[in-house]
């Protein structure tokens, strides 16, 4: 079969090699899926990097997250076991933490890192009610595009934070109700000025940095600062005495540890996603659907931060994506 390998570390469109390898065997409790579409993720930039949490034995075929298909014909989301990652003709997963595929949705927008990610730091940890202000940012992006569609689904303000013109285009089609282009606008000043002074009750952070300490400056009193990840490669240190100061709580979110700690949890917002896809709520945006081929450059665009929604490698054709 045909899969991508790392053999070093380094940036993803220069460690990706497409090779011929031979297709993996699954070990105990474990099933071997057709990869009918894998999402690309900045964790799979990590991980050529070997920046990552996780650490697999070189090569490894990256790819943390697909659309499967069962050998009795079952069409399945999961997250393949590395070192055989979704990158690839074939992918192995383990059994137990396979998911059914939602009906409402083809193989590229199968929902589920980002979206699960999003409904655990808005609903699980932050408690996001309906009236409540949100803000997101990164919002025109993978992670962010979710946590916008899934903050109106649950009928709060929405405020995005993008880069960029094409970007903020792009975030007020997914329904943002104020986008904030941080390349031409003062973030702060301009989520003071959204909500009259008072600042936003839930801040959604995939990006750290700067955007974490903008962040502090407009969350109101109680709100509830929930950290997903460091795309933009500065990780704060806090100051805790602000938290305390200005009375907001600083939440920490690692969606993986659900999948050990709580497995029905997880579950359980598989259903609500589905259930949310069913009635149109939510539905991933997906820019590019690129061949097998193109999945190096894909991935290397995904780390540079210039992509939009959602970016899919499709094998084979893709006549079933």
């Amino acid at each position: 079969m045909q899969a991508w390998q790392v053999h070093e570390n380094g940036e993803p469109s220069e460690v990706m090699r497409l090779q011929e390898v031979d297709r993996p065997t699954p070990g105990d409790g474990q099933i071997l899926l057709t990869v009918r579409a894998a999402n690309i993720n900045f964790p799979d930039a990590l991980l050529c990097r070997g920046q990552y949490q996780v650490r697999p034995p070189l090569p490894f075929t990256p790819g943390v997250e697909i659309c499967g298909e069962t050998e009795d014909g079952r069409r399945v989301i999961a997250n393949p076991v590395l070192p055989f990652g979704g990158f690839a003709e074939y992918a192995v997963a383990d059994a137990a933490a396979v998911l059914p595929a939602p009906d409402a949705l083809d193989d590229a927008e199968a929902l589920h890192i980002g979206y699960q990610t999003g409904w655990f730091g808005l609903h699980r940890r932050a408690g996001l009610e309906a009236g409540e202000a949100l803000l997101v940012h990164a919002a025109a992006g993978g992670v962010g595009s979710a946590a916008v569609q899934l903050g109106k689904a649950a009928g709060a303000t929405v405020i995005g934070v993008v880069g960029g013109a094409g970007k903020a285009a792009v975030a007020r089609e997914l329904g943002c109700d104020v986008v904030i282009d941080r390349h031409a606008q003062d973030v702060v000043a301009a989520v003071k000025e959204a909500t009259g002074g008072r600042g936003v009750d839930v801040v959604y952070d995939p990006v750290g940095g700067d955007a974490y300490t903008q962040s502090t400056k407009v969350v109101a009193f109680e709100g509830r600062i929930v950290v997903v990840g460091f795309a933009g490669g500065s990780i704060p240190s806090p100051a805790l005495n602000h938290a305390l100061v200005k009375n907001y709580s600083i939440l920490g979110l690692h969606w993986g540890l659900y999948n050990t700690k709580n497995p029905k949890l997880v579950q359980h917002c598989h259903e609500q996603l589905t259930a949310l896809a069913a009635r149109g709520a939510i539905k991933p945006l997906v820019s590019e659907r690129v061949p097998l081929r193109g999945a190096a450059a894909a991935v290397q665009r995904v780390a540079d931060g210039v992509t939009t929604g959602r970016v899919a490698v499709v094998p084979g054709n893709g006549a079933s994506a």
